[in-house]
């Protein structure tokens, strides 16, 4: 009788290290041919790189480390997360930092115009706007023989409103914050975070806001806070960061102060 092959049974691999999942030799000999040393090799170098990355999350720096380490992959010094910090803080507190502005004219509360003189001002400048009007668009389109009336929107009106905000824009850029009715009774426009109004302010103040708040009638209701706020602000005051003083009582405090040096 022909003597039976004797097989000796073959012992299945086992995962070299339990982070290598489903990595033996036997399949890396079956599968690639090579031998057993460059298989102990693939199969330790499959479970060295997941131990590196482990050790590299499971051991973090400190806050700002992680954070500079995601874009740039070293350590920073003291004085590069200090410069960091520095550049990042514009980025946080942006309200506070609004509030916290340098304010150049800081005036006392009774300093402010109250609500009844600015109205009498406003109304010696609607008197004089109307006279502009008048001479202007007025003589040309009687000499023309045209009609300012009809479209609400029409050419006429259009210039009228030109001129409207024309006359509170400029004289308030140009003459120091008054108008002719507010020269009349004393009171300019002044802000409190410019030393003189820039183009920003007056154009916020005299332009969007004025247009908003005048030709509209529910947002009449606007200028009611200049009854009872501190600071006598509308909400063309408030946008822009300005108010209305009295001009008399910066002149006599000056006056006062200056007595007692």
């Amino acid at each position: 009788m022909p003597e039976k092959e004797t097989k000796e049974p073959r012992i299945k691999q086992q995962p070299v290290e339990q982070g290598a999942e489903n990595v033996t030799l036997e399949n890396l000999e079956s599968t690639s041919g090579i031998s057993t040393e460059q298989a102990n090799q693939e199969a330790q170098l499959a479970v060295d790189t997941p131990n590196q990355e482990a050790a590299v999350t499971n051991h973090p720096d400190d806050f700002y480390q992680q954070v500079l380490g995601s874009f740039k992959r070293k350590e920073f010094s003291e004085e590069e997360i200090d410069q960091r910090q520095k550049e990042w803080q514009r980025y946080e507190g942006i309200e506070d930092k609004q509030k916290e502005r340098r304010r150049v004219n800081d005036f006392p509360d009774y300093f402010f115009a109250g609500f009844w003189i600015r109205l009498f001002a406003y109304l010696v400048d609607v008197l004089c706007i109307g006279a502009i009007t008048g001479i202007t668009l007025d003589t040309i389109y009687h000499l023309g023989g045209w009609s300012s009336s009809g479209h609400p929107f029409g050419l006429y009106q259009l210039l009228s409103l030109a001129i409207y905000l024309g006359y509170f824009v400029l004289l308030t850029k140009f003459n120091q914050g008054q108008t002719v009715g507010k020269m009349i009774f004393g009171i300019r426009v002044v802000s409190f975070t410019e030393a003189d109004l820039s183009w920003k302010t007056v154009l916020t103040r005299e332009l969007c806001m004025r247009y908003v708040l005048q030709f509209n009638p529910f947002f009449y209701c606007g200028y009611l806070p200049v009854i009872f706020t501190k600071e006598k602000q509308h909400a063309g005051d408030y946008f822009s960061e300005t108010s209305v003083v009295t001009i008399n009582l910066i002149k006599a405090f000056n006056k006062q102060a200056n007595a007692n040096m």
